[in-house]
């Protein structure tokens, strides 16, 4: 008897094309107050909340121009002359600002304080042909800070300008023309394929990766650990087989390892020496862009792009009840470690009143930048470290809450004492062979006892280790057991993001900002994917690097990527002229284009076989690629030409009866299902079985039980109560099998 339950499951109709248009804001009208222009409405709050009703606040919404997307917008004949045009959407918003602006003293520019920051700046200035305005730059939306912006304005410093409009046309001019040469060169002329300047390379470093690992052949060896204790008092501890003699012992062979187990039949366990030695931990430095997202990958899962997401809300300000809107941490795209005087003696004026006082060290902690860094803004902190993680907690999402934990106890926790520990090594001699043992005893915990940093490797860290009991040189144990354990070499591992952004700054291969950017658009493109949180190459992402590579073995290098960097921070700071680095940048690659676009190569996509059966004549089908994305096609073609959308199930459409139901994915990259049929209004989240329920007759679809090996079966009409529970014929046979 089918059990019957309540759930919101449903099928809906797919919409038919209409659109809901925002009504067209109306312009404000000037006010004679000097203007404030920012980039998000979030900041207008916060900013508001500061400054009152003294100046008018307006948002940009971001970019309001750009190069246009029909066309190159680069003039390469004219010292690469960029054309930039108003973005459409950001008509309304200009009119708006133009209002406003119109009539006020002053317009103040308070865009990030980056490069980017600096041109979004300079193109409202010139959109707006704006005669008064100046450029004002705060690494903290907190009142102190905006205050002094505004009372040292300046102009918008075009060497800024100069180095993100370089880094604008250097990527237009890969994309735009790489890209086209892409889909010439690739069968079936697949559009979407396209190539970025700094994309490819962190595509290329996973695909390099993975070969690696394939390559790879592990080797077998073994390890002989032995639990000992002392016989005084049950104290067991752990010590490994190191060498024989004097030369360390390698055991390759279950043989070789027996033959030691063997030789140690009847051994004394003898204290040969004991070491002890005094070890201090310096807490890690505060936050960078690369290193929070780093930590906020390991220690919370998110992605890089997330992680900014977040840390912008933060720093753009959230509503603490009546305080009203607060920035909560300072910017986030950077990568200088170094903290203000204000800042320093905030924190230790908090572990001061928080902590004994063995936690204070006796002076501040000061932390260097790396040499190649730029040093314009602090490090990521808490604006003001009184607001705990829990007191702004209430007001925080479950996400920026831990974000802003993970920021507030690293700020914290730099500026406390150093961690002191105790390490213990023990050399043990058993005959002939030595056995070594390690342990550790936290002698104080200094910064530990607040934050603790994440790794990409299993190893324990000293910290970690147990500690030994109290041993003397001489002393004689007591073998409690002896255990061989076999292993392998193990490959590099895949990168994760964490070590995809780390390796991406120790190459010196993009900035704070654009990290995030690389990582998610690798993924939207279909080159790499994530399983198991570690990037994998697909294998389009493999085809089209070999292709790239091969013609632009440069271009798409590690180390002429890295320079690029480097010449675009020169020209920050006034060391180079940006039609100079474009210039020596594209002749090269205009020679290196011509050659690619004159051979007779192809993109060679390998096809994978799936275990789909071709419904026309029941060959097997192949995953293709296409203009249009993947598709299933038939691996009898051309002799048989049937296709199938890349996602079908074989599944019959329950609704028309015609199609067959197909898996897709949304925008944001959640399953859903519908029909092949254009025609058919099937649309759900829930996979359809192709039945329709025996009490309403509307489509069936089946849920994750949390029952192992069970299927849960339910009417896709939230109404309707039907459900019922199938388990596999391969464990009904076992469930009915006599015992």
């Amino acid at each position: 008897m089918a059990k019957k339950t309540k759930r919101s499951t449903k099928v809906v109709a797919r919409k038919s094309g209409a659109s809901t248009r925002s009504k067209a804001s109306v312009a404000p009208v000037a006010s004679g107050k000097p203007v404030i222009i920012v980039e998000s409405p979030a900041k207008t709050r916060t900013l508001a909340k500061i400054l009152g009703n003294a100046y008018t606040i307006e948002a940009s919404m971001g970019h309001v121009r750009d190069l246009p997307r029909s066309q190159l917008g680069v003039d390469v004949n004219n010292d690469f002359k960029p054309t930039y045009l108003p973005l459409p959407e950001r008509e309304e918003t200009l009119k708006r600002l133009q209002a406003v602006s119109q009539g006020a003293p002053v317009v103040y520019l308070a865009t990030d304080p980056d490069r980017e920051g600096e041109a979004i700046a300079w193109h409202i200035q010139e959109a707006l042909n704006l005669k008064n305005a100046q450029r004002i730059e705060f690494n903290e939306i907190t009142a102190n800070a905006v205050r002094r912006a505004l009372q040292n304005p300046r102009a918008i410093d075009m060497r800024r300008v100069h180095a993100q409009q370089a880094r604008r046309v250097l990527d237009r001019l890969v994309g735009y023309e790489v890209s086209p040469l892409l889909w010439r060169k690739t069968r079936g002329g697949r559009k979407p394929l396209s190539a970025g300047r700094v994309q490819t390379v962190a595509v290329r470093l996973i695909v390099e990766r993975e070969r690696e690992i394939r390559a790879f052949v592990p080797e077998e060896y073994w390890k002989i650990t032995a639990t000992l204790t002392p016989k005084k008092e049950l104290f067991p501890f752990e010590a490994e087989l190191r060498a024989k003699g004097d030369t360390k012992l390698e055991l390759k062979t279950e043989a070789d390892a027996n033959a030691v187990l063997q030789d140690l039949q009847g051994a004394s366990y003898i204290v040969e020496s004991v070491e002890k030695r005094q070890r201090k931990r310096t807490p890690p430095p505060p936050f960078i862009t690369s290193t929070l997202q780093q930590e906020a990958a390991r220690k919370l899962g998110y992605s890089a792009k997330r992680t900014m997401q977040i840390a912008q809300q933060l720093y753009e300000g959230v509503e603490l009840g009546d305080e009203g809107a607060v920035g909560l941490i300072t910017y986030m795209r950077t990568d200088s470690v170094r903290l203000s005087d204000e800042a320093l003696q905030m924190a230790r004026t908090f572990i001061q009143q928080h902590y004994a006082p063995d936690y204070l060290p006796d002076k501040p902690r000061r932390y260097k930048t790396r040499s190649d860094a730029q040093d314009a803004h602090e490090a990521i902190r808490p604006t003001d470290v009184n607001r705990t993680p829990e007191t702004v907690r209430p007001y925080l999402t479950p996400e920026q809450y831990r974000l802003y934990e993970l920021i507030w106890k690293r700020f914290i926790a730099c500026q406390m004492a150093e961690a002191q520990l105790e390490v213990t090594s023990v050399n043990i001699r058993a005959k002939e062979y030595l056995f070594r043992a390690s342990g550790t005893v936290v002698l104080f915990d200094g910064f530990l006892s607040l934050y603790k940093e994440g790794k990409d490797t299993p190893e324990r860290d000293e910290e970690e280790l147990p500690p030994l009991p109290p041993l003397q040189q001489g002393e004689l144990l007591d073998l409690l057991k002896l255990t061989p354990s076999q292993h392998f070499t193990q490959p590099p591992p895949r990168y994760t993001e964490a070590t995809l952004v780390k390796t991406l700054e120790q190459y010196g291969i993009g900035r704070p900002s654009t990290y995030a950017t690389i990582l998610s658009t690798i993924q939207e493109r279909g080159y790499v994917v994530l399983e198991n949180r570690a990037f994998k190459p697909t294998p389009l992402g493999e085809a089209v690097n070999d292709y790239l590579v091969k013609y632009f073995p440069d271009l798409f290098d590690v180390p002429f990527t890295a320079r690029m960097e480097t010449e675009l921070d020169e020209v920050e700071e006034g060391k180079a002229d940006w039609v100079q680095v474009v210039r020596a940048f594209y002749q090269p690659f205009q020679q290196k284009m011509s050659v690619a676009m004159q051979s007779n190569d192809r993109v060679q996509i390998p096809v994978m076989e799936t275990e789909r059966l071709c419904p026309t004549c029941g060959a097997p089908m192949v995953l293709r690629s296409g203009r249009y994305g993947d598709f299933l096609a038939c691996s009898r073609y051309p002799d048989c030409k049937t296709t199938l959308p890349a996602g079908a199930t074989g599944i019959a459409c329950p609704l028309c009866g015609e199609g067959e139901v197909v898996q897709r994915k949304s925008k944001k990259g959640r399953v859903f299902y519908s029909c092949s049929n254009r025609e058919c209004a099937l649309l759900t989240w829930d996979k359809p079985t192709g039945e329709r329920c025996p009490e309403c007759n509307a489509p069936l679809v089946e849920k994750v039980s949390k029952r192992q090996g069970v299927r849960l079966i339910l009417c896709s009409n939230a109404e309707c109560q039907y459900r019922r529970e199938e388990v596999p014929e391969a464990e009904e046979v076992l469930l009915d099998a006599p015992a």
